[in-house]
This record gives structure tokens, C-alpha cells and sequence, in this order.
């Protein structure tokens, strides 16, 4: 990784291109996926399975698109002890971080005469796209429990869960046990656009939920934003990043493993070491080099540092503050001598990770909190997964009639400036029928 003095021309030049990384919408796939999700939408169970039998099981049919009771309990047969065991700690967990995002609906009253309020609902059902389990990918199972836990937990009646088959035609047993374990009510074996475009517009095979939600490829991500406003997205999110702040007590062999945690997701993501001391910045070059010399996804990781990598020496550790307010990351890690000092300056990022002994990873499996986290410096404007995602607010008005006539002119008077004739005379009416009365 190449080292940067900042405040620099180079370090901005470098900075600036990292900002405008972004997922590349080709036009050749936003045409493509459009047409995807208008053969689903026209064509329902016919395109759905021609498009699983194309790309992924050549063999399954309409009728074993969703998984059967007997491969949750064969699923359930394959488990280790320790997979259980691991699996139990992170649902736990995470249902409890996400309890206490439940809001509840009220009234208030303190104005003579009026009640006012809101009302919060879950939606009926909503749908949760996992990746993997084709084409040599691994199950990702942390997926599923981010997903699933806070719909449920939100109160929504039908969670659908989609995937992609092995070639079999089956899913990976880790992911049924998984959505057994936390209440997912349907799994589909499907992936891809076929599956956001199934799950906005429904089929006679797949219930149309209100809300989708979860990570995936280009094709899911372009999907998911073609299908907005038919349902609920939680996000358009790209590609994964880490942005590590940390000081001359910091380990550099524990900064190194923690950039390349991120840098190996793919080659758009990126890894960014923002340091006071240049020391720090120079091991940490190196133990970079060397951890990644040794990783399965090495030249992934390579590309990645290549591109969209940096370490940034700034002259304290106010000004690293500074820089991560602007890069707004998803991830940010404070590996230095007291973090909670500094907590207060951090106003964007998706999710701070405080300390030596706080990896990203903890957070992506089983700390508690939601990894499906704003990306590309939507932090600045968005949120984390949560319960709010899966629930929506209806305000609850009701004036009496002294209420009514106590605030109707006013009304009138805006309804006038607006120019909305017909707005004044539903509230004239009222004056009209009646005296003022106590």
C-alpha cells in the first residue's frame, strides 16, 4: 500500500478517487436486468424457473422451488456441534441489539382539544435476498440472521427467504438451519434478478412481499433498484469498505489483517489507514504486503489495495477525524489509545468498531448489530439494516369542534397563499354550518 502525507496534492488526488469509486452500472446490464424483471413480472413461474435451470440447477422444477419440510429436517441431521453452538451466541445476540430498536405507537393530548399521534405498523411480509451457495461461493449464513432477525423481531407476519440452488437443486444445509433457526416461514431456491423481480411482483409460486432486503451481486443490486417503489429496498448498496484510524500504540499486524478483511470481499472494495505517525503507516505497509502474500484471495485483495487502497499520515489524530467524517465509511475502526475520547467527533460512518480487540468482523457476525451497513459515503445520509426498515408510521389526527374553529382561520390564510381554492372551503364550510362554540 502506498503511503500519502496528508494534507497533500497527492493524497487529495488519491482520496478523490476513492470517493468516486463506485458499482459500475454498465448499460448493457441495466438492459439486461430491466428485461430479467419484465419477464418475471409478465411471465411469473415460467421465467423464474427457466432462469434458475439456465444459470443454476439445470434440473429443478417449478414444484421444488420451495424447500420442503424433509430438507430442513435432512439440513438439520448434517450439523456439527460447534457450528450450532456458534450459531445460538450470534442469534442470541443479535436479537437482543435489535430489541431495542422496537418504537412504539403514541398519543399526545397537550393541546386542548386535539389528539395526536402515530401509529406503527409492520409490514405483512417481506423478502430476504442470501447470496451464495453456487458456483463455489460459501453460505453466508451471517446473512440470513441480519436479515431475518429484525423483520421478525419488527413484528412481520410471512419472512421470505430466496437463495440461489447448488447445481443439485439444493441448498446449503448451514442456510436452512440458519433460517429454521430464526423463524424464516418460506425458502425459495432462486437468485439473481429473477429472484428480487419474483419477490416485488409476486408469482403463483412466490408470495409478493412489501419490503426486500439483503446484499448481492450487480444484478441484485440493479434489480433491487428497479423493483423501489413497487416495494420497500433497504438499500443500494456497493462495494464493501473499511477506513482504520490509528496511533503509534496500534499493532500493525493487527491494522494489516483487519485492511485485508475487507479487501479481499472484491476488487472495488476498499481499504484505507489513516495514522499520526508514520512509523505505524510504514509497518503496516509491510505487514500488509506480507499477510496478504498468504491469503486464498490473494490477487483480490491485491487488485483491491491496488486501486482503491491508501494510507494516509496526517499531522494528529483531529485532522484523521476530520477525513473520516468526509469519506463517511462503512465500516470505521478507532485502533488507538483511547477511542472513546474521540467518539463524539465521528458524526458518519455506518458502523464504529472501538479498540484493538474490536475487529470489523465481530460486527459482521455476531456482536449484535446489523452489518448491512450504507456504503460509497451514504453513511452520511443512511442507516444500518434495522427493525425501522420493516415497519411504517400512520399519523392519527382528530381536533374537536373549539380545536377546529381555534385554528381554522389560519388554515384558510395558508390555504390562500398556496392558491388552493378548494383546500380554504373544506375548512369555510365548517365555520359556516356552525357558531363558535366552547
Amino acid at each position: 500500500m502506498k503511503i500519502y502525507t496528508y494534507p497533500s496534492k497527492s493524497a487529495e488526488t488519491r482520496l478523490r478517487a476513492i470517493e468516486q469509486r463506485t458499482t459500475a452500472f454498465r448499460k448493457k446490464d441495466i438492459a439486461q436486468v430491466n428485461r430479467i424483471v419484465e419477464d418475471v413480472r409478465k411471465h411469473g413461474d415460467d421465467a423464474v424457473i427457466r432462469y434458475v435451470n439456465r444459470f443454476d440447477a439445470p434440473r429443478l422444477d417449478i414444484g421444488s422451488l420451495r424447500v420442503s419440510d424433509s430438507e430442513f429436517k435432512l439440513a438439520g441431521r448434517r450439523m456439527d456441534r460447534t457450528f450450532s453452538r456458534a450459531l445460538n451466541r450470534a442469534v442470541k445476540q443479535i436479537t437482543a441489539f435489535h430489541k431495542n430498536q422496537v418504537q412504539r405507537s403514541w398519543i399526545d393530548t397537550d393541546r386542548p382539544g386535539t389528539m395526536l399521534g402515530q401509529l406503527i405498523h409492520p409490514v405483512d411480509s417481506a423478502g430476504v435476498y442470501v447470496p451464495g451457495g453456487t458456483s463455489g461461493q460459501t453460505p453466508l449464513v451471517s446473512s440470513v440472521l441480519m436479515g431475518a432477525i429484525p423483520a421478525k423481531i419488527a413484528g412481520v407476519d410471512q419472512v421470505i427467504m430466496v437463495t440461489p440452488p447448488q447445481k443439485d437443486g439444493t441448498i446449503h444445509p448451514y442456510l436452512l438451519v440458519a433460517a429454521r433457526k430464526v423463524g424464516v416461514d418460506a425458502v425459495f431456491k432462486m437468485g439473481s434478478a429473477w429472484a428480487i423481480a419474483a419477490l416485488a411482483y409476486g408469482t403463483p409460486t412466490v408470495p409478493r412481499v412489501d419490503v426486500v432486503v439483503g446484499p448481492g451481486n450487480i444484478y441484485v443490486t440493479l434489480a433491487k433498484k428497479i423493483v423501489a417503489g413497487t416495494v420497500a429496498i433497504d438499500m443500494i448498496a456497493g462495494p464493501s469498505e473499511i477506513l482504520v484510524i490509528a496511533d503509534e500504540e496500534a499493532k500493525p499486524e493487527f491494522v494489516a489483517a483487519d485492511l485485508l478483511s475487507q479487501a479481499e470481499h472484491d476488487a472495488l472494495s476498499s481499504a484505507i489507514l489513516i495514522t499520526d505517525s508514520r512509523a505505524i503507516a510504514e509497518k503496516v505497509a509491510e505487514a500488509t504486503m506480507n499477510q496478504c502474500r498468504k491469503l486464498s484471495r490473494r490477487k483480490i485483495a491485491e487488485k483491491s489495495l491496488s486501486r482503491f487502497g491508501a494510507i494516509l499520515v496526517t499531522p494528529n489524530l483531529d485532522t484523521a477525524m476530520d477525513l473520516a467524517n468526509r469519506i463517511a465509511p462503512e465500516h470505521l475502526e478507532l485502533q488507538i489509545r483511547q477511542p472513546f475520547d474521540y467518539l463524539g467527533r465521528i458524526r458518519h460512518a455506518g458502523a464504529i468498531f472501538m479498540g484493538e480487540y474490536t475487529p470489523e468482523p465481530v460486527g459482521d457476525y455476531i456482536a449484535g448489530p446489523n452489518h448491512v451497513l450504507p456504503t460509497a459515503g451514504t453513511a452520511r445520509f443512511s442507516s444500518a439494516l434495522s427493525v425501522d426498515h420493516f415497519v411504517k408510521k400512520t399519523s392519527l389526527i382528530h381536533y374537536s369542534r373549539s380545536a377546529f374553529h381555534r385554528e381554522a382561520k389560519d388554515i384558510i390564510r395558508l390555504t390562500d397563499v398556496e392558491g388552493l381554492d378548494a383546500h380554504g372551503k373544506s375548512v369555510q364550510v365548517r365555520l359556516d354550518a356552525q357558531p363558535k362554540t366552547q
